[in-house]
């Protein structure tokens, strides 16, 4: 029997593309011409993995990429619609399924596969709201099949460290958690230039982005909290914001005094053809999510997510957690505290939006109560997100690592349900005024 296994890849998405589907066919930057070169040797895994199949809604993307792929000398994968995906289950049979499409996708293709008893390794979020996530978790007891979470987050060095610190007892029991995220501007507008920006798709950026980051606080802290309450506004995109030109502007003219243009224009992050469908990561366009007949501005009036909010949560420990972020920032990174019985440990990661790195960045400052204090400096790994992309990849691919299995770096469906849960239930607070209970959105209490 082949130690290969088989994986079908739903969402040709640049995530998809980037994190999955490249390194699986092993077009490493050694190996790959024509700009689909992706990473270093390391993140081969054509001997682990192989794509048996593509779902995906634009079939003119998928045919862009596998046109490539013959280029290059090698053989097409097999595209099915999602219409048909549990065809493609049937007849193709892989031994399980990645999902990389957009989050309020998710939920089908995971509870599909499930169905078959066929396993699933899916990007964070997991899904986009509490009650998909709690459909996932009965849909998983009900099936042979696992459900894997890629949280990333968890993964770099320092990020690791931290959790080394905190098993160790280095701190004590940790009684207070306080994190500030910025996203810069650049990395921020991204997100309101995508499919993001509609609630009803990605349950907000509370769910999208920070689900990612309460996964990490979670995963610290050792457990999940009980409640969570917010408050969050849009403060710097949509029709009302204080950065939108004002009058009637042709699209040219938008562009000339759009200052998110102007100050990035050279990122890629901004289209800036709008006769033909938006270009991606190597180059692959998106006909049918981004087609240049619809282009989508900074300020359109269907943004309906927050840009900036702050949340505190409460957990069984009597550990509490104070969490605030906003999307269009000076520089790109956090600061985090971790306070403890016994001392605290404090970490600043962070970049300018040229991409220099803050200074200290990646120093971890333990300080013990009744002793020293002391700084760790930690150097970011090669690859993806600082190293934590091959390392996770090596742990879904080839089995976990010793330290993988010693930190729990790998999320559980229950974590990852916990984590979107939090940003659901950010989201009603929000709205209510009221903390909401996160056992009950998952029907766990």
């Amino acid at each position: 029997m082949s130690s290969i296994r088989r994986y079908a890849v739903c969402g040709l998405s640049a995530r998809g593309l980037a994190s999955f589907v490249l390194p699986i066919l092993g077009l490493t930057d050694r190996t790959a011409d024509g700009g689909f070169g992706y990473g270093s040797d390391e993140d081969d895994l054509s001997g682990y993995a192989e794509v048996v199949a593509i779902v995906d809604t634009d079939a003119d993307r998928v045919a862009e990429f596998n046109q490539a792929l013959q280029r290059l000398g090698r053989s097409p994968i097999p595209f099915f619609p999602p219409t048909q995906y549990d065809e493609m289950l049937a007849t193709v049979v892989p031994d399980a399924v990645i999902v990389t499409s957009p989050d309020h996708t998710h939920e089908e293709y995971i509870i599909g596969a499930l169905r078959h008893d066929v396993d699933v390794v899916t990007e964070k979020p997991m899904v986009s709201t509490a009650a998909a996530a709690r459909a996932v978790l009965a849909a998983e007891r009900s099936s042979n099949g696992t459900v894997q979470i890629t949280h990333n987050f968890r993964y770099p060095a320092a990020h690791r460290k931290v959790k080394q610190l905190i098993l160790a007892g280095t701190i004590g029991r940790i009684t207070r958690v306080v994190m500030d995220y910025h996203v810069d501007l650049r990395h921020g507008a991204s997100y309101f230039l995508r499919w993001n920006r509609r609630r009803s798709l990605s349950g907000g950026l509370q769910v999208h982005k920070s689900s990612h980051h309460f996964d990490l606080l979670n995963w610290w802290i050792g457990s999940a909290p009980d409640e969570i309450f917010g408050y969050g506004a849009l403060n710097y995109y949509g029709p009302a914001s204080p950065h939108r030109p004002g009058g009637e502007l042709s699209v040219g003219e938008l562009r000339a005094k759009d200052p998110y243009f102007l100050a990035q224009q050279e990122s890629g992050v901004f289209p800036t053809d709008d006769d033909s469908a938006r270009a991606g990561l190597f180059g692959l366009h998106y006909p049918g999510q981004y087609p240049g007949s619809r282009p989508l501005y900074l300020y359109d009036a269907e943004i309906d997510i927050e840009d900036t909010y702050s949340a505190v949560a409460r957990y069984p420990s009597g550990a509490s957690l104070t969490y605030s972020i906003d999307f269009s920032s000076t520089w790109e990174g956090f600061r985090v505290s971790i306070a403890g019985t016994h001392g605290s440990i404090s970490l600043l990661h962070g970049r300018t939006v040229d991409g220099t790195a803050l200074p200290a960045s990646d120093h971890i400052t333990v300080s013990e109560l009744f002793g020293p204090t002391r700084v760790i400096e930690v150097h970011p790994e090669a690859g993806g997100h600082g190293g934590a992309d091959p390392l996770m990849r090596r742990d879904l691919f080839t089995g976990p690592s010793p330290e993988s299995v010693e930190l729990g770096l790998m999320a559980t469906s229950t974590e990852a349900a916990y984590a979107v849960a939090m940003g659901d239930a950010l989201t009603q607070s929000i709205a209510t005024r009221r903390p909401i209970n996160l056992a009950a959105l998952l029907d766990l209490s």
